[in-house]
């Protein structure tokens, strides 16, 4: 089990340095599933993150407007930059490579690492079905990969209640639990949105580690 300070104040000389994440995410489900996976990913390499949530609702257009005013800011004030920038919203069908295209831009004084779930967040919480047994007691289907609106939400709910749990809101509620059994290198190998974020954000946390 990690046990890592994930939020405290950054020490004089000799204490670990804390790496500070912006996070921006259009809803709740985004929260609690990207918060549980970066924390996660920092545990492997023993690196102490203070996470700072920006935005995490009002959906996608509102994440790329406060996106875009957070970046500006962040130039006109030139510092304190945070270590890294986290973007998660939905492909929501409309695939990888068009909601890069929305997100990238040439004012960035950080480096952004975005999550696009295709198409929804929930699909990555099906991913694992032996995590799902060890949280829930029994496991859930491999998802398939489909664009029908709310499909994941519905899917992730009904796997929850089939192992005799009424979730409260959906079942993201335990994003957590589920995160922290995940296999994520198997996850990954069946999921390239998933892998894409993994990889970007391991990236960042690798060159901190060797500084």
């Amino acid at each position: 089990m990690c046990r890592l300070p994930f939020q405290s104040q950054v020490g004089y000389s000799g204490a670990i340095l804390m790496r500070r994440i912006a996070l921006f995410g259009e809803d709740y489900a985004h929260r609690q599933v990207i918060d549980a996976l970066v924390r996660r990913l920092a545990c492997e390499f023993d690196i102490p993150v203070n996470l700072d949530w920006r935005r995490a609702s009002g959906g996608h257009g509102r994440v790329v407007d406060e996106l875009d005013c957070y970046l500006r800011d962040l130039t006109n004030q030139r510092s304190p930059y945070p270590d890294l920038i986290v973007v998660c919203t939905d492909a929501n069908c409309r695939g990888l490579s068009e909601r890069l295209r929305e997100l990238q831009t040439d004012v960035a004084p950080a480096p952004l690492a975005f999550a696009i779930p295709d198409p929804h967040i929930e699909r990555w919480l099906l991913l694992d079905g032996a995590a799902f047994r060890v949280v829930f007691g029994r496991g859930c289907d491999a998802p398939d990969q489909k664009c029908d609106r709310d499909r994941y939400k519905q899917l992730l709910a009904q796997a929850i209640r089939d192992a005799g749990i009424v979730p409260a809101i959906g079942g993201v509620e335990f994003a957590e639990d589920l995160v922290k059994q995940m296999d994520i290198e198997r996850a990954m190998g069946t999921d390239s949105s998933l892998r894409r974020f993994v990889e970007d954000v391991r990236s960042s946390f690798r060159q901190w580690s060797s500084e």
